[in-house]
């Protein structure tokens, strides 16, 4: 199961190619059963943004973002997981045989199908791919410009041969990739223009452990995904010594980065190192000198909270959700009328979030006739805001949450499905790991401008 954790990092360092470049991708996995994980899920991006997800617990298409559930027809979602449902019956047993092909009787497998198109809106210039893996390595390549399958391996062959001598799939292939894929990329482009074409400038700082640790220079908030963070020494470009982290999502959908330069405080000290950062919404790159006023370590490191109220309904507990601060240290309380209460509260875990900043909660059982009748208030105390955090328990502040169990406790709830989603994402983009050479996308059948029929299209049998 390690390959599903560092397909997902793969995933992260996904970045388009320009700001006139414009992608459709979609990603079909296939799992053998058994395992604690969908057996089959896919996701397609616009721009490298997800919008749309089906797996096979759910047996449902659903929509990722607003833009794409506002734009298209009431029928589009029930003709996608149709379609798509269909696709999980060929894609199970394309997996049975690959693994009779490689003689294989037991065992965990993934069988997975990229594929999708890029359009420039500049040049007009597009593209097509379409590839195929089992098990983390190539096992299909289709060639748009000779309208042919590569089989890269022996137990593909007999596929590669099915299909480069079944004409009509062929044409079908030319007609999606050439045509119906593009029309479908600027349709999406033009739903979600302000979305998929904002622009949200970086924040850059430099952070070090200790002093004979590397200076990483952390690069976050910044949204499209692609950015260039550059070492320098004496205004000359450093290859050496400089390691790229990987890019990942933060949760309000920007981009954050760091790169890492091992480098002697003597070194730093005497000569003239920088970091600079280029990204599309910037005028001007962002130039931070490694100087010690600059760089913070951990102890100088301090970021607020985000309190919110939650409940699943009128007479469940309300909890006080305290996520994104570090260091750990805080205090949560709880005041009737101004009175601090210790009866019926309850103090979950603190745990860590996946950017290294700290989440919490506090439970306080209370009837729903009592908090409208009296003042009560969570109180947040830390060391990085200048004031606490006072969030007054009233309807308008509470948000309901589907997601807390009764009798469970909803830290763990959260983390859970925050784990599950990421699992699914996994599976999901799993292909990135197997095609090395470019990243890839998802395909279409129809592009009626009604939006009634998807931009998926059905699954070929191997």
């Amino acid at each position: 199961m390690n390959k599903l954790v560092l397909l997902t990092l793969m995933l992260c360092g996904i970045h388009a190619a320009s700001a006139a470049s414009h992608s459709l991708k979609y990603f079909y996995t296939a799992v053998t059963a058994g395992i604690d994980f969908p057996e089959f899920t896919v996701v397609g991006l616009v721009d490298d943004e997800q919008f749309v997800h089906y797996d096979s617990n759910s047996s449902r298409m659903i929509p990722k973002t607003e833009w794409i559930n506002k734009t298209v027809a009431a029928d589009y979602w029930d003709k996608e997981t149709q379609t798509l449902i269909g696709s999980q019956q060929t894609f199970k047993a394309n997996i049975g045989i690959a693994m009779q092909r490689f003689n294989q009787i037991q065992g965990v497998h993934t069988y997975q199908n990229m594929y999708g198109c890029e359009w420039d809106d500049e040049t007009g210039a597009t593209g097509g791919f379409d590839q195929y893996g089992y098990d983390g390595e190539d096992f299909l390549t289709y060639d748009l410009r000779n309208q042919r399958f590569i089989a890269p391996v022996q137990q593909a062959f007999i596929t590669a041969v099915k299909w480069n001598n079944d004409p009509a799939l062929l044409e079908n292939l030319k007609q999606y990739f050439t045509q119906e894929c593009v029309d479908w990329l600027k349709k999406y482009v033009s739903y979600g223009r302000s979305a998929l074409e904002r622009t949200v400038a970086p924040k850059v700082s430099l952070l070090q452990k200790d002093p004979s640790s590397p200076v990483t220079c952390h690069v976050t908030g910044f949204y499209p995904r692609g950015v260039m963070v550059i070492w320098q020494r004496n205004g000359k470009d450093l290859d050496e010594d400089v390691e790229l982290g990987e890019t990942v999502p933060n949760e309000d959908g920007t981009f954050q980065t760091t790169s890492h330069l091992t480098v002697k405080p003597e070194d730093w000290k005497s000569q003239k190192y920088t970091c600079t950062v280029q990204h599309k919404s910037l005028k001007q790159d962002i130039v931070l000198p490694v100087k010690e006023e600059n760089i913070k370590r951990n102890s100088d490191i301090k970021i607020a909270p985000e309190v919110s109220l939650l409940q699943k309904d009128s007479s469940s507990r309300v909890t006080c959700h305290v996520t994104g601060f570090y260091p750990r240290g805080f205090m949560v309380t709880w005041q009737r009328n101004g009175e601090d209460l210790h009866e019926d509260v309850e103090l979950g875990e603190t745990v860590p979030n996946e950017d290294g900043t700290f989440q919490t909660t506090s439970h306080l059982t209370v009837k729903a006739e009592d908090w409208k009748g009296q003042k009560y208030t969570c109180t947040v105390q830390q060391k990085s805001p200048k004031q606490e955090i006072v969030l007054p328990v009233k309807e308008e502040n509470i948000k309901g949450n589907s997601d807390i169990k009764n009798g469970s406790s909803p830290p763990m709830g959260i983390i859970i499905g925050c784990v599950v989603g990421a699992l699914i994402l996994i599976l999901a983009v799993i292909g990135v790991l197997i095609w090395k050479k470019r990243s890839s996308g998802y395909r279409t059948t129809n592009t009626s401008d009604t939006g009634s029929e998807g931009s998926d299209r059905p699954a070929v049998k191997a």
